[in-house]
């Protein structure tokens, strides 16, 4: 099982829009230096919304070659689109990523049934381990507890990426799963209480910028120590907040950029962060210790 704190990649650009896999490599050496423990290659922090299926394949093969297996490395390979969904994973696989981190459909709103077929037919189709991803606030689509369940039934499928923040999903999915089954938060702002109540790490979008202090902070909550976990994340709070004052990516690749570690380049229909939010979102780095 991939536990701790697992960092939502973002993916580089120049200020045209184009990947910068200079500056890519960059990053994983950072996050392996800071001791980040896995990555999710183009997921939505990564602007997967927005890449070309070739680049959004490139860009995985260019993480799984620099990681060099290192550490582990989960594939975005999320669809709306069924048949999507499997290509982008099957081809995920085939570069070599350790596991994938497949979204519910966004837009087409299917039912429970609807999602258990999904996730079933990719899990079929390709034979790579499989976290679901339920995060209603992007995709206007619940994945309940129950259809979680039932879905982990499935031998491949070995987590939940839940995203919503309520708390009280985890006794409820824990019970319908089991101890074997990966459940993390995708929600910066709870997840240290998310750990603490016995959730196996965080996706993380804080991380990106502060991969040391997620890392331990998850690390302490994950083995029941509440103290030092409340004294790290008492430094990420502002980050937490104001890493989402306007759209993720937006603040986080600004803070990146803040940092040195990358240009300035993000994809339309997404722009950089205006300036009315450079105070907030430096002071909360500052808080961190980051600049």
């Amino acid at each position: 099982m991939i536990q701790g704190s697992i960092v939502a990649l973002v993916t580089p650009m120049f200020e045209n829009g184009a990947v910068d896999k200079e500056s890519l490599q960059k990053l994983i050496e950072f996050h392996i230096e800071q001791g980040t423990d896995a990555v999710v290659a183009v997921g939505t922090t990564g602007e997967s919304a927005t890449l070309t299926e070739a680049e959004h394949c490139d860009v995985i093969k260019t993480i799984v070659e620099y990681v060099a297996g290192r550490i582990p490395v989960i594939a975005g390979t999320g669809a709306n689109s069924t048949t999507e969904a499997i290509e982008l994973t099957r081809k995920a696989k085939e570069v070599g990523a350790d596991a994938c981190l497949i979204v519910t459909p966004y837009y087409n709103k299917p039912t429970q049934e609807g999602l258990y077929l999904h996730h079933k037919a990719i899990a079929e189709a390709v034979d790579i381990p499989q976290i679901l991803y339920n995060v209603p606030g992007r995709t206007a689509c619940d994945m309940l507890p129950e259809t979680v369940g039932r879905l982990a039934k499935i031998p491949n499928i070995v987590g939940v990426k839940e995203a919503t923040g309520e708390l009280d999903r985890i006794a409820k999915i824990r019970d319908l799963t089991g101890a074997d089954f990966a459940i993390y938060t995708g929600d910066d702002a709870t997840s240290r209480e998310f750990c603490l109540l016995g959730g196996n790490g965080t996706i993380t979008v804080t991380g990106n910028v502060a991969p040391k202090l997620v890392h331990e902070m998850i690390k302490a909550a994950i083995e029941g120590d509440k103290e030092a976990a409340l004294r790290i994340d008492e430094k990420l709070v502002d980050l937490h907040k104001y890493l989402f004052i306007q759209s993720n990516p937006i603040p986080v690749k600004w803070a990146i950029a803040e940092m040195g570690l990358m240009n300035n380049g993000i994809r339309l229909p997404l722009t950089w962060l205006t300036e009315d939010c450079f105070a907030q979102v430096r002071d909360a780095m500052h808080k961190a210790n980051i600049l």
